[in-house]
């Protein structure tokens, strides 16, 4: 069986992001962690498969909730890598500018709420700035663990881990001040990327 996840190489070095975040922590958390789920999700394929071929079928929830997890560790982190960049921070501009100031009330108002949300998770997750299809809007939430808490029907626009692994080695116990740093490193044009594409894709549900 082919294995349909890889590893997708970073589009800067390990030390690009210095000082905001250091080259040893991206090396464990890409090279480490996000391979973790990358074998994960390919390990829960290979099992749900060697299940259907012998139809002892006993397992295949537990398996099902480990591709999920594992799955959503991949995704979650293949969006986060490109939503960084050695020539981020800044503000947002055109129409992904407009679109977060009549939401969020100004480009502050969603700054303040994106922070918020990623100092309020507990325990391991995610703050997640996604596009809600059925609503035509962007929205935030809380993502848990990996998988946990996502609205259906929304496309991820920029994400921050806030997993202790990502940030503990330079800041310790303070997220403050790791949220604070992400700032300087938000890769503006590619979130306005994904605003572009996500808000002219159509969604398969059903609503009024």
């Amino acid at each position: 069986m082919s294995t349909p996840y890889t590893l997708p190489e970073l589009p800067y070095e390990y030390s690009a992001l210095e000082p905001h975040i250091s080259g040893k922590i991206m090396e464990l958390h890409h090279s480490k962690h996000h391979q973790a789920y990358v074998t994960g999700a390919n390990t829960a394929l290979e099992q749900l498969a060697a299940a259907r071929d012998s139809g002892e079928l006993g397992a295949v929830n537990k398996l099902e909730k480990d591709l999920a997890f594992n799955l959503g560790g991949h995704i979650n982190h293949s969006v986060f890598w490109q939503n960084l960049s050695p020539e981020g921070g800044g503000a947002p501009e055109g129409e992904l500018s407009a679109a977060l100031a009549d939401s969020f009330g100004s480009i502050d108002g969603f700054r303040a709420h994106f922070t918020a949300t990623a100092l309020g998770v507990q325990g391991s997750g995610w703050a997640v700035l996604a596009w809600d299809s059925v609503g035509a809007r962007p929205v935030i939430f809380q993502l848990f663990d990996q998988q946990g808490n996502v609205p259906l029907g929304v496309t991820p626009l920029l994400q921050l881990d806030v997993w202790e692994h990502a940030y503990y080695l330079d800041y310790l116990n303070v997220r403050a001040d790791y949220v604070k740093a992400f700032w300087n490193l938000v890769n503006w044009p590619d979130v306005q990327r994904r605003f572009e594409t996500a808000r002219t894709a159509t969604v398969g549900l059903l609503v009024p």
